[in-house]
């Protein structure tokens, strides 16, 4: 009969490993003792944390995540920090003084390509006469154009007939003299007064994005990553409580939230100093922003400035003030771009069941889109963002490449997705108030969009022709019979935006419950 040891068995093999040594004396004894004990304290602890992931695992099927997904200045990061005003107010009141440092890089920057654009245009001159070109624009001439090297532009085949590159732009009308105006000595002297002021530009850049940049993203853009916030309020901070008392009600700084980030200021030397700068250099600012070279620039598209831009100058008193605190319409204008993916997690009562979701705020820059494909697996639902007042606009990256085209081009990936199939799908056409702005000012469509034709140059057939391009992008790929939920946004504005984030807020939990087999 074959003998077979039982887990009792003096035979059994780990029986005999571990079993001590006849020999071991005391000291031995209590060293594989500590050993053993330590052993059964990392075993109880990977234990412990096997259980935790197999809950956290368990909780967080439950959880909804979307992605906001969509090309750079779409205004993904702006939809962001409505979510978070809405269900999140105190997390954006924390950050609320790091964005200072935001605001007055946005404001360096827009200072410092208005006066680069004024002296590229002041150096085209063509000795004529002893004037300088600046000088007659002033006196009431056209500023010049450059000759543009062929008289047909190119044109290339897209989702929507586009340009191939940006239009020369026409001769404006000469601006109307209401008042003398400066003359080009006195634009050298504001030059000169605000070059310590734009010198600080890449400093506060660096500060910033840490000193990183991304590859495939363009010239010049500054990009933060995720939590760049705490960051820049960690490098000093002082509470307002230990400032001697406001001498005048002018300096006065009201304090809605104590404790918060509200009643701090960022101690920064550098930022310190940019806003005493700024404060000093009020007046030239804003004598810069109102000169009609300026203006008569920009009316003829030959100085292009962003829409934070002119928000910002055009409020430069309050933001140069002593004490200066960003509002939340600053945060919500307030640009820089994002590297990355950055989570942001909001737990969001809906009819009673309380859901944490998790918002995904991409980096929409061509280098950066490869980041996305990690988060398709198990996302629940996508905002799609795309600028519809950019058909005038054609990528940093790509200076040939349209816009417009470029988001089709990226939606159409979305929509053909095998990942993405069966997720929820919502598409903001964003920034009409721009789009209104610019159709306003006579800005022609078909100049830029070549299939556009001779449809009428007004909002609503503009925003109709978008939204059908958009709309066929989707039926081409909606093996699935997914709803495309579609809405015009300007997600700046804080009223018409929640109340949007409302609807689809409700009509992505509907799609979730039915996912779950709930109803």
């Amino acid at each position: 009969m074959i003998r077979t040891s039982s887990i009792r068995s003096q035979d059994d093999p780990l029986s005999l490993a571990i079993r001590p040594p006849p020999e071991e004396s005391d000291s031995d004894r209590h060293i594989r003792l500590q050993h053993e004990a330590e052993a059964r304290r990392i075993s109880e602890q990977i234990d412990e944390e096997l259980r935790f992931e197999r809950e956290r695992l368990k909780k967080s099927k439950s959880d909804v995540k979307l992605l906001l997904l969509g090309q750079a200045e779409s205004g993904k990061s702006t939809l962001q920090k409505q979510f978070q005003l809405m269900y999140s107010p105190a997390s954006l009141e924390s950050e609320r003084m790091s964005w200072r440092t935001v605001v007055y890089f946005n404001v360096v920057r827009s200072i410092k390509k208005i006066l680069t654009t004024l002296e590229a245009w002041d150096d085209i001159d063509d000795g004529s006469d002893s004037q300088s070109t600046l000088e007659r624009q002033e006196l009431g001439d056209y500023l010049p154009t450059r000759a543009s090297s062929s008289a047909t532009p190119s044109i290339h085949s897209s989702q929507i007939g586009v340009a191939l590159s940006p239009p020369s732009p026409t001769s404006p009308t000469s601006p109307t003299a209401s008042s003398p105006i400066r003359g080009s000595t006195a634009i050298s002297d504001l030059r000169r007064r605000l070059l310590p002021l734009t010198n600080t530009e890449p400093q506060l850049a660096d500060g910033l994005s840490g000193g990183v940049s991304v590859s495939g993203s363009g010239k010049g853009e500054v990009y933060v990553r995720s939590g760049w916030q705490a960051r820049t309020i960690q490098k000093g901070q002082k509470l307002l409580r230990r400032q001697p008392k406001p001498s005048s009600p002018e300096d006065e700084l009201t304090i809605e939230r104590p404790g918060t980030a509200l009643s701090v200021i960022d101690a920064d030397p550098l930022v310190d100093d940019v806003a005493r700068m700024l404060e000093q250099s009020r007046d030239d600012i804003r004598t810069l922003w109102e000169n009609q070279v300026v203006r008569a620039l920009m009316t003829s598209r030959k100085l292009k400035l962003d829409e934070w831009s002119e928000f910002f100058l055009n409020d430069i008193s309050r933001i140069s003030a002593r004490n200066y605190v960003p509002s939340t319409d600053d945060i919500l204008h307030a640009r820089i771009q994002t590297m990355g993916v950055a989570e942001h997690i909001f737990d969001v009562d809906i009819h009673g069941k309380t859901v944490t979701w998790h918002l995904f705020d991409v980096g929409g820059a061509r280098g950066q889109r490869h980041s996305w494909v990690p988060y398709f697996d198990d996302a629940n639902a996508i905002i799609f963002v795309s600028p519809i007042s950019a058909f005038d606009q054609y990528l940093e990256e790509d200076p040939r490449t349209n816009r417009i085209d470029d988001s089709l081009q990226l939606f159409t990936q979305i929509c053909s997705n095998q990942l993405l199939k069966k997720v929820h799908l919502v598409l903001f056409l964003n920034k009409t108030d721009i789009l209104k702005k610019k159709l306003e000012r006579g800005l022609s469509v078909s100049k830029y969009i070549l299939s556009y034709g001779d449809r009428p140059n007004e909002y609503e057939s503009v925003v109709q022709y978008f939204r059908a391009h958009f709309l066929q992008v989707h039926r081409r790929n909606n093996e699935n019979r997914r709803v495309l939920y579609t809405h015009l946004t300007n997600v700046v504005d804080t009223k018409a935006t929640q109340s949007i984030i409302g609807n689809v807020r409700d009509s992505i939990f509907r799609g979730y419950l039915q996912s779950a087999a709930l109803v």
